[in-house]
């Protein structure tokens, strides 16, 4: 019996568990040797491995991935799914048990991202080394339509860096020709330039005429807030799994900051203007600033807008692009029903955070409560019409009629 039941649902926020080579596994010779290996030991300390253990990370993972495919494992897939996480989960890292997972979850399809490399590959891009940046991003996109090629409900995001207008157009047209459902930019500002700059119309042209999305993700914006501020003097608390190596109360209140003020300067500055047809998702970054936010470009539209041509040349008001363009999905603390009350129908998002700790263990039944008595029509949108909309032709047809 799957988790969810007797309703179609699109999972707009699912991850791969990388192994440590992962990346270097994909990279070309040439930049192979220069990508370094992330940590792992507090996400390996949660499979129940003895933490004595883990210095050799290689035979940890080998002792995973045994303990996955025994009978004893197998058995409880099913009343495990939502409650296993990170590496100890189904489908974590082991591509060959991605299908019994979306199974068991019960949903359509899943927008996959990376765990751990939204971060390496924005600073990659801010340092300079164009020829490690945009390697390090081709062998990530390698590795995720690898990972995500066992099963066509697994739609994978494929990053394209943004520091360099060619490159960008060259990865842009080469992640389509991989089998990218999403291409995966970073959401706070390139480096030298703005994200709205006009060198970067041919990444938007060519999303827009493949009918896919762009989309951000959290992590892949460098220090969500000056570091300073969790200098306290006080003891530093744990983060969702029980280490320091996410966010906690203080950076979370940073997340929206980056989305805002990317999704607004393409506003203003008319990419969406110029790319009706455009979607961009913003996903794992909450929703609950939306209203504040929508009606923050509304005064700043009216303010401005008999002093600024750009805002004069754009047909449709800042909220008005919000509901025709952009997608986000609500972290499951967030209150949706008071969201969508606020800034439409047609926003926001079903997410599951697969397999990872901040998704929860019941995403639907806390999305169910927030949602309150709203009609089965925004549900119908909350849990699948929007991510239709979103996905476009990344999303196969066949996957909509289920």
């Amino acid at each position: 019996m799957p988790y969810i039941e007797n309703r179609l649902v699109h999972d707009a926020d699912a991850h791969i568990m990388e192994t440590p080579n992962w990346l270097r596994d994909h990279a070309d010779p040439s930049i192979r040797d220069r990508i370094s290996l992330p940590g792992y030991a507090n996400e390996l300390r949660q499979t129940g491995d003895n933490k004595s253990q883990l210095a050799d990370v290689d035979a940890a993972f080998a002792r995973i991935a045994e303990k996955h495919a025994s009978d004893e494992y197998r058995a409880a897939d099913a009343a495990e799914i939502m409650n296993r996480k990170n590496f100890a989960a189904t489908g974590s890292f082991l591509a060959a048990d991605r299908p019994r997972a979306i199974d068991l979850i019960g949903v359509s399809s899943q927008l996959v991202f990376n765990t751990f490399h939204n971060r390496r590959l924005h600073d990659w891009e801010h340092v300079g080394d164009l020829d490690l940046a945009y390697g390090a991003a081709r062998a990530h996109n390698r590795a995720m339509v690898e990972f995500c090629s066992v099963d066509p409900r697994a739609l994978p995001s494929c990053y394209v860096p943004l520091a360099d207008f060619d490159r960008t157009r060259a990865m842009a047209f080469e992640a389509l020709e991989m089998g990218a459902a999403a291409l995966l930019i970073p959401s706070g500002c390139p480096k030298g330039h703005s994200p709205s700059h006009i060198g970067l119309d041919p990444l938007w042209a060519a999303a827009q005429e493949a009918g896919i999305p762009v989309v951000f993700h959290v992590g892949g914006t460098g220090d969500l807030i000056d570091p300073s501020y969790f200098n306290n003097g006080l003891p530093i608390p744990p983060d969702f799994h029980g280490g320091d190596e996410n966010f906690r109360s203080v950076d979370y209140m940073g997340i929206p900051g980056p989305p805002m003020q990317t999704l607004a300067t393409l506003i203003f500055d008319g990419v969406l203007e110029r790319f009706p047809a455009l979607r961009i998702g913003v996903i794992e970054q909450g929703a609950i600033w939306l209203p504040s936010w929508v009606r923050q470009m509304e005064s700043a539209f009216d303010a401005f807008g008999r002093h600024e041509e750009r805002l004069q040349k754009l047909s449709l008001r800042p909220t008005e692009y919000v509901q025709r363009q952009i997608r986000a999905t609500p972290y499951p603390t967030e209150d949706v029903g008071w969201i969508t009350e606020q800034v439409g129908p047609d926003v926001c998002l079903f997410s599951t955070d697969y397999p990872h700790v901040e998704g929860g263990r019941r995403p639907l039944e806390r999305f169910e409560k927030s949602l309150g008595d709203a009609s089965e029509d925004v549900r119908n949108r909350f849990y699948a019409e929007n991510f239709v909309d979103l996905m476009g032709r990344g999303l196969p047809e066949e996957l909509n009629a289920q």
